[in-house]
């Protein structure tokens, strides 16, 4: 007789097509691409996909922060608890940083952090801080028509805004991911939209 632990039915894979998130698909494979290509000895991500920073960590050490703890172990990453707006890092000492979509979660409260309106805000000034002279940061946020709050689901921003937040820092490359497709440009007539930066500080 077979025990009831074993019957585990699956009824709803058989479907066409993979499915998948587009947003975190094209940002996780042009943010690891980006520091595949730039090699760095070591690299440092504040909170993105643990499947992304996973992945790069065997090819280069990763430090990864979060403000939630994980338990999880892995050869080359070392994982740490922070809040964004006050990294533990030194003045600039990280010449390879991502952060993707995470800056416009700080401060709305979901995922434990205090209410702050200026977390975002805080947060890129600690990432300038952090960041090493020749340094690169990869980035991707929420972008819209104008500067919004989506209660505490996160922040949108305009393409102006996102700039005006790293004008120290140089703008390397930009893409924009509308719908299921990634585009070189900035587009407000396609409404809410993921804006990826690549930035080098100078």
């Amino acid at each position: 007789m077979v025990s009831v632990k074993y019957l585990y039915p699956r009824l709803s894979d058989k479907i066409s097509k993979i499915k998948l998130d587009p947003i975190y698909f094209y940002q996780d494979v042009w943010c690891a691409k980006k520091i595949f290509e730039n090699k760095p000895a070591h690299h440092y991500d504040i909170a993105s996909s643990i499947k992304l920073v996973s992945i790069i960590s065997q090819f280069c050490p990763v430090i990864f922060v979060d403000i939630r703890d994980i338990d999880l172990k892995l050869e080359n990453l070392n994982v740490g608890i922070t809040d964004t707006r006050s990294l533990p890092f030194q003045e600039n000492s990280i010449d390879s940083l991502s952060s993707m979509c995470v800056l416009e979660h700080i401060g709305l409260g979901r995922y434990g952090d205090e209410i702050d309106p200026d977390g975002t805000e805080k947060a890129v000034i600690e990432i300038k801080r952090v960041l090493k002279l020749e340094g690169n940061l990869y980035i991707s946020l929420p972008v819209d028509k104008e500067n919004i709050f989506y209660f505490n689901a996160h922040r949108a921003f305009t393409r102006d805004y996102i700039l005006s937040l790293f004008k120290e820092l140089k703008l390397i490359e930009e893409k924009y991911i509308y719908d299921n497709q990634i585009y070189n440009n900035y587009e407000t007539e396609k409404g809410f939209g993921t804006g990826l930066f690549c930035f080098k500080k100078l």
